[in-house]
């Protein structure tokens, strides 16, 4: 019997040390196209949101799109072995604490018990970035902001997002989120904008290089770029390796993004070397509601909120990037 015991306690101490040791990683990249809140922020333009506007953006809608943002989350967490929900959430174009305040205390993801943190930047009309993080798989060690000051010709733009965390398995976990400058007046003439953003994110990676040895790096977001650009190339030269290029959905999605008929993915997820062994996974959430009929074009497109200055009781023009992480 003591032998027994013996045996037991051994095999349950085992089992405690292999499920510690194991660390699964959800991560979810969302553009959610204008979160916005319906109360004009005196310091920003934010007009376009407004209950008065041409959209009439009303708190009916507010909180349709907010419960749309909620589901399309909870849905990232499914796959092959099972459900659960993302363990970290990066989200752009979001405009304010009080939305993510709503977003992750009152509508659908309120029974999730997100964390967040966000930027406070000085883009013209108030859009932000955040992450969400579940506090029961990522213990939150420090959150700052990286200000990009502009160049020449340039408009203030987005702050980078630097968390730092511990992971379960106790490795600490840096994250950069970021949403560069767009691509208005043409590809050529803002090249230069994304660019500068990304000469500011290595230039913070390669201090935290100097700081702690190999760190482990994850940067992810809306770079306004093709894995191919430019900023991206400069990424790579950084020892960055781009997990998202050539992702696809399952439903026709051919990347995150839709424009003129012709898929495109101006949204990645980077990693620094160190954890290409982790990866179990990146793909592109393109779940059926996610969509609707491209009557235009043909195929199908992200079921967006406006389509043009109709309201569609959509998602957003993007679609999520989940990539999963296994140790």
């Amino acid at each position: 019997l003591t032998t027994m015991r013996i045996l037991l306690t051994f095999f349950l101490l085992l089992s405690t040390l292999l499920s510690v040791a194991q660390t699964r990683l959800t991560i979810v990249e969302f553009n959610t196209e204008n979160l916005f809140d319906t109360r004009h922020d005196s310091l920003k333009d934010d007009h376009e949101f407004l209950p008065d506007s041409p959209r009439h953006w009303t708190r009916t809608k507010y909180w349709q799109k907010l419960n749309r943002i909620g589901q399309a989350i909870i849905a990232c967490g499914e796959d092959s072995s099972g459900w659960s929900l993302p363990d970290i959430v990066g989200l752009c174009e979001v405009e304010n604490d009080s939305v993510l305040f709503d977003l992750t205390r009152r509508s659908l993801l309120r029974k999730a018990r997100y964390e967040y943190v966000m930027t406070s930047s000085n883009d013209a009309r108030g859009i932000d970035v955040a992450l969400l993080y579940s506090p029961f798989s990522f213990r939150l060690i420090k959150a700052d902001t990286l200000r990009v000051k502009p160049m020449k010709n340039m408009r203030p733009t987005r702050d980078i997002l630097h968390v730092e965390g511990e992971i379960e398995n106790g490795d600490t976990l840096h994250i950069f989120l970021l949403h560069a400058p767009s691509r208005m007046g043409g590809e050529l003439y803002s090249r230069p904008f994304r660019k500068h953003v990304m000469e500011r994110l290595c230039n913070a990676i390669d201090s935290l290089r100097r700081t702690y040895t190999e760190p482990k790096l994850l940067v992810m977001g809306d770079f306004n770029d093709y894995a191919d650009s430019p900023s991206l190339l400069l990424a790579y030269e950084h020892g960055l390796f781009n997990v998202s290029a050539g992702v696809q959905g399952r439903n026709g999605a051919k990347g995150t993004y839709r424009y003129h008929g012709e898929w495109g993915s101006l949204d990645q997820m980077l990693i620094s070397d160190n954890l290409r062994s982790w990866v179990a996974g990146c793909r592109i959430n393109d779940a059926p509601f996610l969509l609707e009929e491209d009557t235009k074009y043909g195929g199908v497109k992200p079921r967006r909120n406006y389509n043009g200055m109709r309201f569609n009781n959509g998602f957003s023009d993007h679609l999520p990037l989940v990539l999963r992480l296994h140790h």
